[in-house]
């Protein structure tokens, strides 16, 4: 009677330890933080566009000083003004986009902030890379183009151009070369070394996916263990 019960104790014992692996490495990595990003006028070829951003923090004890934005193809520096944003902040034009920076908003504390672009390219999205900087130096790299990612870049939607749009002409400060600044040696400035972060970020597992992964084999190593003694019990 026993050697009929034992294996199907064992398969059962093995499905629970399937189950809570599982659980374990679902519920390992924290859910992250992102970037948001709105517009009302999100519609292709649309001018003087007013797009709202809304960085979250994921830090309870530093709080976020900077978010530098990699701009879209289609779309220049010279073509981006300031809205608003936190008080304090300051908004800088750089090589391929801009930041917006100013003095650490208090731990936990969201960054919000608003752009004018002069016109938007003809497109069906526009992902707009940050890299969001808190006051204790740490940077996350919201650069991922995949949604599905853990770091992925906030991505605007837009609607097809109205039947009438067409592009406007260039501004004329857009031919002009931005003077670089001091910071463009501090931080990635150009698409070639935000891809290099980006490669960086996806080439191993987090360390919560490892810990999830570690908890999952000791759970598996315990139902092998029991199962054994059970056998052996029995044969005895």
């Amino acid at each position: 009677m026993s050697r009929i019960a034992l294996p199907r104790a064992a398969r059962r014992l093995t499905i629970v330890a399937a189950v809570s692996a599982t659980a374990v490495l679902l519920t390992a990595v924290p859910a992250a933080a992102h970037v948001e990003v709105e517009s009302e006028k999100a519609k292709a070829l649309a001018e003087n566009v007013t797009i709202s951003f809304e960085a979250e923090s994921e830090s309870d004890s530093a709080g976020i000083t900077e978010l530098k934005v990699v701009l879209p193809e289609g779309i220049k520096p010279a073509d981006v003004t300031y809205d608003k944003g936190p008080e304090g902040w300051k908004f800088a034009a750089e090589d391929n986009g801009y930041t917006v920076r100013g003095p650490a908003l208090k731990a936990g504390e969201n960054a919000e902030y608003s752009i004018t672009v002069r016109q938007l390219p003809d497109a069906k999205e526009l992902a707009f890379k940050t890299l969001q900087t808190y006051s204790d130096k740490r940077t996350d790299r919201w650069i991922e183009l995949d949604d599905q990612g853990e770091s992925p870049a906030p991505v605007l939607k837009l609607e097809a151009a109205a039947s009438d749009a067409k592009p406007a002409d260039p501004s004329p400060s857009e031919t002009a070369s931005p003077t670089p600044t001091a910071d463009d040696t501090a931080q990635p400035s150009s698409d070639k070394e935000t891809a290099e972060e980006e490669k960086s970020d996806d080439d191993g597992l987090s360390a919560g996916a490892w810990i999830g992964i570690g908890v999952a084999a000791v759970i598996v190593v315990a139902a092998a263990f029991f199962v054994m003694r059970r056998r052996g019990g029995a044969r005895s």
